[in-house]
């Protein structure tokens, strides 16, 4: 019942005006704001933690606007997910950077694709499959009925969805290999202890994925940074190129260009990324949990 009422939501948003859905998502977060709970809870801890250098009023505001955009992103999935693809295309105001990603591909050289929780990060997926050929690893969602729906949103433009366990890697690996585009999201926390290590980002000790850099060291690709910012009338695709310390041999080298590269997506849209997710936990778990309803700055 719950997975049907959310897939007639998103039909139902799709049929709005992006700049309508956009609206109603704003007054979403806004509601969210005034109700408070985890979600506000959250975004204010992870302000707190990432802007220290912020007047209190300054990371309110910015808390705010954060769950503002998310609020945005919610509404505006149906839009992305369930227009045809050159609708939603249409709707891509701005490209910077792609011509570097191009000639990376050009030369026969595989690209990896580091897409931050930032913006909207389901048109970076959709957009690269129109530079090559490309795989992403995905992961059915929990609501089994949901599935087939998510599947074909981000197949549609050409992506090819390839599941997380060995197999789905080795297909990863074999496309970069032959000068494919392979996405992937840096910035989710690992499940388990022996697939990342604790490094910085945002100055704050957070437990960060090994994948990526793994993946790279395999295939020998290019990585890339990319987000697409919301701005009026539609979106403005970035693609940065990843700083050469990611592809170290020592993962600790390698981890710190990784979330140095987020950080600089970040720092271009703070109000845009996914702040209501509990971004800075370490593994083992440390002496501090900052997700503790207790916690206070001086704690720590």
């Amino acid at each position: 019942m719950k997975s049907r009422l959310i897939a007639f939501l998103l039909w139902t948003s799709s049929l709005l005006p992006l700049s309508v859905g956009r609206a109603l998502g704003r007054g979403l977060g806004r509601g969210a704001w005034r109700v408070g709970g985890t979600p506000r809870r959250v975004t204010e801890r992870n302000i707190g933690l990432a802007f220290p250098e912020l007047s209190a009023a300054e990371q309110e505001k910015l808390a705010r606007q954060s769950l503002e955009a998310t609020g945005e992103l919610a509404v505006e999935m149906g839009f992305v997910w369930n227009r045809p693809w050159h609708q939603v295309r249409a709707h891509i105001l701005e490209i910077v950077g792609e011509e570097a990603v191009r000639e990376a591909l050009a030369e026969g050289q595989g690209v990896m694709m580091l897409g931050p929780h930032l913006g909207n990060w389901e048109i970076v997926g959709l957009h690269i499959a129109e530079l090559g050929e490309s795989v992403a690893l995905y992961e059915p969602p929990h609501m089994q009925q949901l599935d087939n729906m998510v599947r074909t949103a981000r197949q549609r433009s050409g992506s090819i969805l390839v599941p997380t366990d060995a197999r789905g890697l080795a297909r990863l690996v074999k496309s970069l290999k032959k000068g494919g585009i392979a996405g992937i999201l840096p910035d989710q926390v690992p499940p388990v202890e022996e697939s990342g290590e604790n490094s910085l980002f945002m100055g704050v000790p957070t437990f960060t994925m090994t994948l990526a850099s793994k993946l790279l060291s395999k295939s020998g690709a290019r990585a890339f940074f990319g987000f697409a910012e919301r701005i009026p009338g539609g979106f403005r695709l970035h693609y940065l190129p990843a700083d050469e310390g990611i592809y170290s041999g020592d993962m600790q080298l390698s981890l710190k260009a990784l979330n140095d590269g987020v950080e600089k997506c970040v720092r271009m849209a703070p109000a845009q990324y996914q702040w209501e997710y509990k971004r800075f936990r370490v593994r083992p778990r440390g002496p501090v949990d900052y997700y503790a309803p207790d916690w206070r700055p001086e704690s720590s």
